[in-house]
């Protein structure tokens, strides 16, 4: 068995100077309308809600999510300035999907030959493929985030005729039924 530990000797406060007070541990939690805006400043730049509370000075994501869910003023404001980020963040994905569509630097490969001399390009489908995932996932996130203006469309169709007639019986039946 070991020597017993001992506890680490605090330091007396100074004559006249308060004990130090302990700094607080993890991350900030308290919202304000300056932290918002960073933060839905840098969802609408394309950055994830992950990749913004990995960082020290942010909070975490499940404090985020407790933000959104309030329901004072300061956090309603929030949750609208978050719904604009969201909005924003996925045209800046739909701009991205062209530029990565467009990008086609590492499309193809010199190929070599067993002496070492190049002998034709051969197409690059390994980066073909990540830029295809790339683009699909960003479609889908978009469709996700605005599905309104990126979403699929949902076609609605009907069979079988309505009448003026039909509509006016089927009220006049709901009426006497109530």
């Amino acid at each position: 068995m070991g020597k017993p530990r001992k506890k680490p000797v605090t330091p007396a406060p100074a004559a006249g100077k308060p004990p130090a007070q302990p700094k607080p541990v993890g991350r900030p939690s308290s919202f304000t309308p300056d932290l918002g805006l960073k933060i839905c400043a840098r969802l609408a730049h394309g950055e994830s809600l992950r990749a913004i509370c990995r960082d020290d000075d942010m909070p975490d994501a499940a404090t985020v999510f407790r933000w959104l869910a309030g329901t004072d003023e300061t956090h309603t404001q929030f949750r609208e300035q978050y719904a604009r980020a969201r909005e924003a963040q996925a045209d800046y994905l739909a701009e991205e999907i062209l530029e990565i569509s467009d990008d086609g630097t590492n499309d193809w490969m010199l190929r070599q030959a067993k002496d070492g001399e190049a002998s034709g390009w051969t197409l690059n489908g390994e980066h073909v493929q990540r830029s295809k995932l790339r683009v699909d996932s960003r479609k889908w996130f978009a469709g996700k985030v605005a599905p309104k203006k990126y979403g699929d469309k949902q076609q609605v169709e009907h069979s079988g005729a309505v009448t003026l007639e039909t509509l006016v019986n089927e009220a006049v039946k709901k009426r006497e039924g109530a």
